[in-house]
């Protein structure tokens, strides 16, 4: 057994063994140390980014992207020539690592990572799509406008947009809508998940192009609409639940979602502990003024959506929910398949564009 894979055993062990009897701070903290002790492969500096060059990128209506890897024109100042900038695999991994470093510059942020808002905000990004009429996806990052930043569904994700400011102005030639996929793909694999394989080409688009509220799942519904919105995308079954099991990571907010707590003792950790916790423990009705939501029975301090709670009563869904419950490496396969579908979804790549694999921040 790889060093990698006993040290997440036993820092998965550790976590379990003692965050059950502890506070929200006190085992989120322990979830870190912990892998950190274990050789997580987390390893960041909390230092300000450094200022961005004063060099000016000016963008060309139409021509801000093209090709495979994306051609970026700008100019150095007043009166210069436009120059042409080819973006390698090497830049695309320093935007990588900017973000990796301040994942955790702030123990004050929820549980002191912003890895999990992050994929949230890349998962909401690609998560609109609509196979028939080919629009939303994460091409053109229309978040950014209203109406589609203040619809429901992405209350607080604000948090992550602002986080990655500064590396935009760091990398004024990423496109945001590759940003943002980064961004979802570093919170992944530093959070001791599978690897994500990106493809760069995504290129921003106007406020014309947002896309309906409507479109991402509504937590507080059940399997019939899950079909609905996921079928609409694309996917089936098996990606459903598999895509679920993000919620490994992070917790409901009462001033977003209305929902509040985690899914999991270790919420900036993946783990397939999402499933087994379904499976596993005693899901009783929360008794609070806000809305309907799971809570367990043991400790009270973990919560699960109506949305989660449907697929362990649709027997199609409960099927996969009880294979990645005994088995975190089909997990981690599926799941890596799955969310690169998603991330990709509606995207006019060129079709030999190469995908780049991010080394995380100790390989």
């Amino acid at each position: 057994m790889s060093a990698p894979i006993v040290s997440r055993q036993l820092a998965r062990a550790t976590l379990r063994a003692t965050a059950r009897n502890t506070a929200r701070n006190t085992f989120a903290t322990s979830a870190r140390q912990t892998f950190r002790q274990h050789g997580g492969r987390r390893f960041y500096s909390s230092e300000s980014p450094k200022a961005s060059s004063s060099s000016t990128l000016v963008y060309l209506a139409g021509a801000a992207v093209a090709g495979a890897a994306g051609y970026y024109f700008y100019t150095q100042g007043p009166g210069a020539s436009v120059k042409v900038f080819n973006p390698t695999k090497d830049d695309y991994q320093k935007v990588y690592d900017e973000i990796a470093k301040r994942l955790e510059e702030n123990d004050d942020y929820d549980d002191g990572s912003y890895g999990p808002v992050l994929l949230r905000l890349a998962w909401h990004a690609s998560g609109t799509y609509d196979k028939e009429t080919g629009t939303g996806g994460s091409n053109g990052a229309t978040m950014r406008f209203s109406p589609e930043g203040d619809h429901g569904a992405n209350a607080g994700l604000k948090h992550a947009r602002d986080f990655l400011e500064p590396v935009k102005a760091k990398f004024p030639w990423i496109s945001y809508s590759d940003l943002w996929i980064i961004g979802g793909i570093a919170a992944i694999q530093e959070m001791q998940g599978p690897i994500i394989p990106f493809r760069p080409g995504r290129q921003d688009r106007d406020a014309a192009a947002c896309t309906p509220d409507g479109r991402l799942p509504d937590g507080a519904k059940g399997s019939d609409h899950l079909r609905a919105i996921f079928y609409r995308m694309g996917f089936n079954d098996q990606e459903i639940v598999a895509l679920a099991g993000a919620h490994a990571l992070g917790r409901c907010h009462p001033d977003r979602s209305g929902f509040d707590g985690p899914w999991t003792f270790s919420p900036t950790v993946l783990t397939n502990d999402y499933y087994r916790l379904l499976l596993e423990e005693k899901w009783q009705f929360k008794k609070w003024d806000g809305p309907k939501q799971y809570e367990d029975a043991k400790t009270k301090s973990l919560m699960m959506l109506p949305a989660d709670y449907a697929l362990i009563q649709d027997k199609a869904f409960k099927s996969w929910v009880e294979k990645y419950a005994k088995d975190n490496d089909l997990f981690f396969k599926d799941f890596a398949a799955v969310v690169t579908k998603l991330f990709e979804l509606g995207v006019p790549f060129k079709e030999d564009t190469e995908r780049i694999i991010f080394k995380t921040r100790n390989a």
